[in-house]
């Protein structure tokens, strides 16, 4: 059975890239509260988060306009949004996190500039390439760094092990999506890290990235005396995004479309989310509100 066309409407809202974009905004809001943010300040800061996604995505879509040309589910190739359109809705996107970044302070500001920067890098430079899990892999440890920064004003010391296991779930991130994509990279003539590995490698090397990050979150758990409850939080969040890329490994080597490995994507995306969260939350309870500072 041919699956039925999106609506209109759905194509249209798939511009910002709704899923990633508000994933994102949740973590870095989740995360500001668990630093001790009041409420309406880590609203303010995921809002910030969403709307940069958001100007990210669509810029994405912006410079694969040649790529996409044929595709029916892209809001530009089809005619549903205009060109301009979407640079100006990018350009608002853009300018209402960056405006919600510096109502909370300029050193958020300074990081939400990051953000964009790296996106910008993405979506021009390092997509289809041998490199495009680059961007990723920086722009992951953005999110708790964010959400952290805008809460406190400081980074405890914890964030020199936390961003590089965020910078490697991120890879996983970025390889995991570059499966998804692989046909339509191909097609293109698209070096993309998964067209370099292949399909089965380029899975299985997520598989292998996001057992690292879950081993590196319980391992530090109980080097720092983390309460069993929050221990037990991270190993349940772990099993998500791990239970996602076998699942990927799984479609690939059974020869699934690609709605099974994005499908597979997105579990490694949210549960990566839920253990940076039980992760952060675990450490604070471990060691204070300072988290050893």
């Amino acid at each position: 059975m041919r699956p039925t066309p999106a609506s209109p409407w759905v194509i249209r809202a798939r511009l910002v890239h709704p899923f990633p974009s508000v994933l994102d905004g949740v973590v870095v809001a989740v995360i500001a509260l668990v630093a001790g943010a009041a409420v309406p300040v880590a609203l303010q800061l995921g809002a910030s988060m969403l709307f940069l996604q958001c100007a990210i995505g669509v810029g994405n879509d912006v410079a694969d306009l040649h790529r996409d040309a044929d595709r029916a589910d892209k809001a530009i190739p089809t005619g549903l949004v205009t060109l301009r359109a979407a640079r100006v809705l990018g350009a608002v996107c853009a300018a209402l996190g960056l405006v919600l970044a510096l109502l909370v302070a300029p050193l958020v500001l300074l990081a939400a500039l990051v953000v964009l920067g790296i996106g910008a890098a993405y979506d021009l430079r390092a997509k289809g390439t041998p490199f495009s899990w680059v961007p990723l892999a920086v722009g992951v440890p953005m999110l708790p760094v964010y959400g952290w920064l805008g809460a406190t004003g400081t980074l405890p010391s914890i964030f020199l092990l936390l961003t590089p296991i965020a910078a490697t779930a991120g890879a996983a991130l970025a390889i995991a999506n570059a499966v998804v994509d692989v046909e339509r990279d191909t097609l293109v003539g698209a070096s993309s890290i998964a067209v370099v590995l292949g399909r089965v490698r380029a899975a299985a090397v997520a598989v292998l990235l996001q057992i690292v990050v879950g081993v590196v979150a319980l391992a530090s758990g109980v080097v720092l005396g983390t309460p069993m409850g929050w221990q037990i939080a991270v190993a349940g969040a772990w099993l998500v995004p791990v239970g996602g890329a076998v699942f990927g490994v799984v479609a690939v080597v059974r020869g699934h479309g690609i709605a099974d490995r994005e499908l597979a994507w997105e579990a490694q995306a949210v549960g990566l989310g839920l253990l940076a969260v039980a992760w952060v939350s675990g450490l604070g309870a471990s060691m204070g509100a300072g988290l050893g500072i």
